[in-house]
């Protein structure tokens, strides 16, 4: 496990590969899991959670990853849902700032004086 870890801390950037060095380090002292991974920042929750049962009991960590792996591209999906909702509700008040006034310069009101200007004339 340590091996496969330090493979995957070589292989992400360096500010995200650089804990699970720690973790790699502590694990080839002797330290528990916990321990280990107990400086950790919260981004590698998933990973810690997939590999614990490998650890202590020699599963295997596939379909937990797998399962990890799926779990955090939903979560990547529905934030970006939800962020693209909340663009659309961001650009109605600009767009309507913007587009009212020209709709009622450029396409109100030119019916409007010649209409008026029919009535008054007549």
């Amino acid at each position: 496990m340590p091996r496969a870890l330090d493979a995957v801390a070589c292989a992400v950037p360096d500010h995200q590969g650089a804990p699970l060095r720690a973790v790699v380090a502590a694990l080839a002292l002797g330290a528990e899991w916990e321990e280990a991974w107990g400086e950790v920042p919260g981004g590698h929750e998933s990973l810690r959670r997939a590999l614990q049962p490998a650890w202590d009991g020699g599963v295997s960590p596939v379909p937990l990853l797998r399962q990890a792996a799926d779990s955090i591209r939903r979560q990547r999906l529905r934030r970006a849902r939800e962020a693209a909702a909340r663009l659309g509700v961001r650009l109605v008040l600009p767009l309507g700032l913007c587009l009212l006034p020209a709709f009622v310069l450029f396409g109100l009101l030119p019916v409007l004086l010649s209409t008026g200007s029919r009535l008054l004339g007549s």
